[in-house]
């Protein structure tokens, strides 16, 4: 094997692999990157054996065809230490040994046998969706942010894709929650023949939401029965679904919640941001005393002091006060899209409901925290 690239081009499709392959692998060819220049294109593959990254490169000039894997980390830290717009060289002299030359540089890398590497799983399509790649980046962004960490109830450990209707409409709506907060978003897509659901990863939203971020395109994904594949123009993600059964989140939406508390989204976010960053511990929650127009925060910490602000809103409601942990106020705060804020609330210990005025399909709970 023997071609040339650009070092730019190689260098960006090197950096999707970097949230996929593990540096320390049981099976080490787990930490390669699967390189294959055949049909003047040159192949990237990596994976966790979850989850899989494929690209097509064509902008190659290959001399001779082959295949081979090398470190996918090594390989990424030798790119960006070398010059922008550089014509890297690549060569397989031996089958344990791909050479790297580029500006006065050269390198050894070690191989593996690209005999040895995963296969790509086979195309098992049930149903299929195409979408703006810019309006599923949207969705993605605004429901992740919920997702649970916590690893005994693996259900929660990713972002909840299903069907909703309403009327004549049909959405593909993704929720996540990690009991403390959930993050509801949907998208109008087209009839489909069948009522589709499915669980997507954490690492897998990760992964998508970058590729998403860097393409204007349509994505179309292909839903099977155990996994899922996202296919751009030259790209794809497939990736293994989580095996569980989300929770009905629908019974945790609160549904009468009449006292209505409207914010400018921006000074909302600086105020939250100024208060807190008296208190070490994000944990030990910040207070909003809900007053007509306006709202008194406050941070006490027991380590470190206390803050208060003053903050002008909309509200005309009886005054109480509400205490949330202040990171989650801050991660939805920063995904709506209107220039305010609105939160339904109905006490200072039942959860609130959070809309966006400007995205209609979204919406957002938080359990408050007893402090």
């Amino acid at each position: 094997m023997h071609f040339s690239i650009n070092r730019d081009k190689l260098l960006h499709s090197l950096s999707y692999t970097q949230g996929i392959v593990e540096k320390k692998n049981t099976l080490p060819i787990l930490s390669n990157v699967l390189i294959n220049a055949k049909n003047d294109i040159l192949t990237l593959v990596a994976t966790d054996l979850d989850i899989f990254f494929y690209e097509e490169i064509k902008d190659v000039k290959i001399t001779s065809e082959g295949s081979t894997t090398t470190s996918a980390n090594v390989l990424y830290d030798i790119l960006r230490k070398i010059s922008s717009k550089a014509e890297l060289n690549f060569e397989q002299k031996s089958q344990n040994k791909l050479s790297l030359t580029a500006d006065n540089s050269d390198f050894n890398l070690l191989c593996l046998p690209s005999e040895n590497f995963p296969v790509l799983p086979k195309d098992e399509t049930n149903e299929e969706i195409k979408l703006e790649s810019t309006n599923l980046l949207s969705l993605i962004n605004k429901v992740k942010i919920s997702i649970s960490n916590d690893d005994t109830r693996h259900y929660l450990n990713g972002i909840y894709f299903h069907i909703t209707g309403a009327g004549e409409k049909n959405y593909l709506t993704g929720v996540a929650t990690d009991s403390h907060r959930l993050s509801s978003s949907s998208l109008e897509i087209p009839s489909l023949s069948n009522n589709i659901s499915f669980i997507l990863p954490k690492k897998t939203v990760f992964q998508l939401s970058n590729l998403l971020s860097d393409i204007k395109s349509e994505v179309k994904f292909k839903i099977g029965e155990n996994k899922i594949e996202f296919l751009t123009d030259n790209k794809k993600i497939i990736s293994k679904v989580i095996d569980g059964k989300f929770p009905d989140y629908k019974k945790v939406v609160p549904s009468n919640n009449n006292k209505k508390l409207v914010v400018n989204c921006k000074d909302f976010i600086d105020s939250v941001e100024r208060v807190t960053t008296v208190s070490l511990d994000r944990k030990e929650g910040i207070k909003l005393e809900l007053l007509e127009d306006q709202i008194k925060l406050s941070v006490s910490s027991t380590s470190s002091g206390d803050g208060n602000e003053l903050l002008k809103s909309n509200y005309k409601d009886k005054s109480f006060v509400i205490s949330f942990n202040s990171k989650y106020l801050i991660d939805i705060a920063s995904v709506i899209e209107n220039q305010n804020i609105e939160f339904l609330l109905n006490d200072g210990i039942s959860p609130v409901l959070i809309t966006d005025q400007s995205d209609k399909d979204s919406f957002y709970v938080v359990m408050p925290m007893k402090i």
